[in-house]
């Protein structure tokens, strides 16, 4: 029956990250823990591995389709990818498992989680924004940072929460890179997003898999759900109001996040 529970859990978050691009680590990380009594060091590890499958997918249309802005991926993994490797020493050094690390990582990962759900009701209020246009001749400064050290700085703090929480390179990536990239337009900034978003659960989770924190047949199930979920939450995209969804959902992780600060 449990087996049946992970799959189920696994379409839900799937539908809902095709239905409103929400990073599926904002939901997947708190059903384990709050649902399944998942440790949060299980919940996290099994759920970087979950979100670097199931964005790779996504990554490989979007490549084809020439939407991904490399150098701001490049830039921000230069600073993410060291963070997550750093967070995962830190981890080793500390045992994952004690009652000390559980507790800097749910506490964590509620803060992360009241950003995400603030993120995500911002997008709601502001609804869907049409596309900038880049002038011929001006897509390499669209693809310029501010300052050149900004991507590095927020990759690296995005790296350390996605590693301690699995939440991170969702609706908070997207803002970051807003903020770092005026001149980008959206759909460019969410390709970016989520391309720069599998290096980085990807290290991330074999890291926690080395530290023995990845369930894999719990993984298994999980996307044995999920990819299908991602399928039909796609296609209802646009028979759906998302801002009551996307309004609905930030008030869920905003309770969630408090919840897990309270523990």
């Amino acid at each position: 029956m449990q087996d049946l529970a992970f799959v189920l859990a696994g379409f839900f978050v799937g539908s809902i990250v095709g239905l409103t691009g929400v990073g599926g680590g904002s939901l997947m990380t708190p059903i384990l823990i709050f649902f399944f009594g998942t440790k949060p060091h299980l919940a996290v590890g099994t759920d970087l591995l979950f979100a670097a499958f199931t964005k790779m997918s996504g990554t490989v249309k979007l490549a084809r389709s020439r939407h991904i802005d490399w150098p701001v991926v490049l830039n921000l993994s230069a600073g993410s990818i060291p963070a997550a490797l750093t967070t995962l020493y830190v981890l080793k050094q500390m045992d994952s498992t004690s009652n000390t690390v559980q507790h800097i990582m749910t506490t964590t990962l509620g803060f992360a989680l009241l950003l995400t759900a603030a993120a995500t009701l911002y997008k709601a209020i502001r609804g869907k924004v049409g596309p900038k246009t880049i002038a011929a001749g001006n897509e390499a400064a669209a693809a310029r940072p501010r300052h050149w050290s900004l991507p590095l700085l927020f990759g690296a703090l995005i790296g350390t929460l996605v590693t301690l929480t699995s939440v991170g390179a969702g609706a908070i990536g997207v803002t970051v890179l807003m903020l770092l990239y005026p001149m980008l337009p959206l759909p460019r900034i969410v390709a970016a997003d989520i391309a720069y978003a599998v290096p980085l659960t990807l290290v991330a989770g074999m890291g926690h898999a080395s530290l023995g924190s990845v369930d894999w047949p719990m993984l298994a199930k999980l996307l044995a759900g999920s990819l299908p979920g991602i399928w039909v939450g796609s296609h209802l995209m646009f028979k759906t109001p998302e801002r009551v969804i996307r309004s609905l959902l930030s008030l869920l992780l905003a309770y969630a996040g408090l919840k897990l600060i309270a523990l």
